[in-house]
């Protein structure tokens, strides 16, 4: 079976294999910090590098590869697994003297930036906790009291800089990452890690917490953690028992009807659209290369569909996705493909309605408008702003509170898309690694285009995200911007692979404890985004977003669906 750690290892190696052997070297300096930019890349470079041959482009590859994600404006942060890996390798290869001098260069940076931007508070100071764990015992002891005192001052509500509870979540959950982002050097710190993890669950899988969890204290030094109370959310508490929690109200049993709700045929509309295919030629040499040139042919293709009306002129296009099968995952002679696209097998699929395009950021507005349902959602959290670009900086709780408002206000059942419907739809019906071909290009999607996939060619980079439809070219069913853009959300939880994948299309969920230290909670992300290489953006690549909380993020979007069975609760 195949495990984050062999993923994170393989795709170093990939990495490396692309470029030379010298680029190891920078990866395993750059793992050190929480988050990266160019000028700290250079530093690391400049200062441990400068006689191992480390050419100076390779500063750009590594921010620019898989094994980083822009989470702003020239800032990066490493893949957790892949971070994990390099730091491990890196003490084989140096030793703890080389990542000692590493945390202090970083700590000296940070106190440099601190004097020039001192409105970065939280960033820098996860920047220098990431470098105390490695000077020595004291330091790493030192670091977990702060990150405790932290937790305590914004469980609390003693920060004055965050006032919502909203904020207080995110800051929560903030720090929880950074704890356990740094949990092999606080390994003698238990109790920290365990309300890390608490608070982790609460804000993933609530419904899975114990009273006894929650009505403990978390000891650091002399700092007493426990969890807010009035943070929990509703769907908890009517779950827990009043005598548990003092002051929860008596709990009643009601009885209701269930209603499914059906759009009709006579509701569909019939819409025109172009589909695009991707055919390469090879016309010649150049130089010493065959000159390759890609031509997208398109055609016009009829789906049907019908429009919610979401208020004030906004409305949101569901495409009509008929029912079949098909074979899903990728077979091991595609190029990029990973094992944990294996093994592949066969999923039957009833018809269902999905979202011609990812949600907007005008449909998000729209929708965060209505009531809410369990948590609040903040009206325009994007970096890339824009009324037609997909919404971004949410994570996969906020969208199924949207699928929630939305269900609600029409009375219709909205939903994440299952892992098994979201590549279906993907597809499109073919079997190619992207629904054009054998290939993509950017004439047709957006992603990094500086990376070329199989016999492809390098194309034009925008490094933002663009409008949604904005290339005009479907696949098969009528969907746009399934490949790049913005990676999307899945309902499942993340599984290192197939073996025992449901042959349906309902979500595959992960609801035991003592499998939560090896999920972690985290959920399925699918289709690549524009800061992504090609092979990324496959039909059948996946991934996954740590809890789903990730909300810093300006590469992850989503898209609903409605009817079907993908959702089985």
């Amino acid at each position: 079976m195949t495990n984050i750690p062999n993923q994170a290892e393989e795709k170093v190696n990939r990495f490396v294999r692309r470029f030379e052997e010298s680029y190891r070297l920078l990866a395993y300096h750059a793992a050190l910090p929480l988050v990266l930019t160019p000028e700290l890349v250079n530093y690391f470079r400049n200062e441990f590098l400068r006689g191992e041959g480390v050419p100076w482009v390779a500063e750009v590859d590594l921010l620019l590869s898989d094994l980083c994600s822009q989470v702003g404006y020239e800032l990066y942060a490493m893949d957790t697994s892949v971070r994990a890996y390099l730091l491990a390798k890196m003490k084989d290869h140096y030793g703890k003297q080389r990542m000692q001098q590493v945390a202090q260069v970083l700590i000296d940076y940070v106190k440099y930036l601190r004097k020039l931007y001192p409105g970065r508070r939280e960033e820098l100071e996860a920047q220098r906790w990431a470098a105390m764990v490695y000077l020595g015992d004291e330091e790493c002891k030192e670091t977990a009291r702060e990150i405790s005192q932290r937790l305590l001052a914004v469980s609390s509500g003693m920060d004055a800089e965050i006032s919502t509870d909203t904020g207080i979540r995110a800051e929560l959950a903030r720090l929880s990452r950074i704890t356990t982002e740094l949990s092999p050097q606080l390994e003698r710190e238990p109790e920290l890690l365990d309300y890390a993890r608490l608070v982790q669950q609460v804000l993933r899988q609530p419904g899975s917490v114990s009273p006894a969890e929650l009505s403990r204290s978390y000891r650091v030094d002399d700092v007493e953690l426990i969890f807010p109370k009035r943070l929990l959310p509703q769907d908890l508490v009517a779950k827990l028992e009043s005598d548990w929690i003092p002051g929860f109200p008596e709990l009643r049993i009601c009885e209701f009807e269930v209603g499914t709700i059906s759009v009709e045929d006579e509701d569909l509309l019939t819409f025109e659209f172009e589909v695009g295919k991707i055919e390469v030629k090879q016309t010649g040499w150049l130089g010493r290369k065959i000159k390759t040139e890609v031509v997208v042919k398109r055609y016009r293709q009829q789906a049907e569909y019908f429009i919610e009306d979401l208020g004030n002129g906004f409305q949101l296009e569901m495409v009509s996705i008929p029912g079949g099968i098909f074979i899903m995952g990728a077979p091991e002679n595609e190029p990029d493909s990973l094992d944990n696209e294996r093994p592949q097998h066969q999923v039957t699929v009833p018809g269902f309605f999905m979202g011609k395009y990812p949600i907007t950021q005008a449909q998000w507005r729209a929708v965060s408008a209505f009531p809410q349902v369990y948590r609040e959602l903040e009206p325009d959290p994007s970096y890339f702003k824009g009324d037609n670009h997909p919404v971004e900086q949410v994570s996969w709780y906020h969208a199924v509170e949207f699928c929630d408002r939305l269900s609600r206000y029409t009375k219709k059942e909205y939903r994440l898309p299952s892992e098994a419907e979201w590549e279906y739809g993907c597809r499109g019906g073919t079997t190619t690694p992207f629904h054009f071909g054998e290939t993509i290009t950017s004439e047709v999607a957006n992603y990094n285009a500086n990376n070329i996939y199989g016999i492809g060619v390098e194309g034009e980079y925008r490094a933002n995200t663009t409008e949604a439809g904005k290339f005009g070219v479907g696949n098969e069913y009528g969907l746009y911007d399934m490949h790049g853009n913005v990676c999307e959300f899945c309902f499942d939880n993340w599984h290192n692979n197939y073996e025992g994948a449901p042959e349906n299309v309902i979500a595959w969920l992960s609801n035991e404890d003592k499998n939560l230290s090896q999920k972690k909670g985290s959920f399925v992300v699918r289709g690549g985004s524009w800061i992504n290489s090609p092979g990324n953006c496959r039909s059948a690549f996946r991934t996954y977003d740590i809890m789903g909380f990730q909300s810093i993020r300006n590469c992850v979007g989503f898209r609903v669906v409605c009817g079907g069975v993908g959702r089985n609760l």
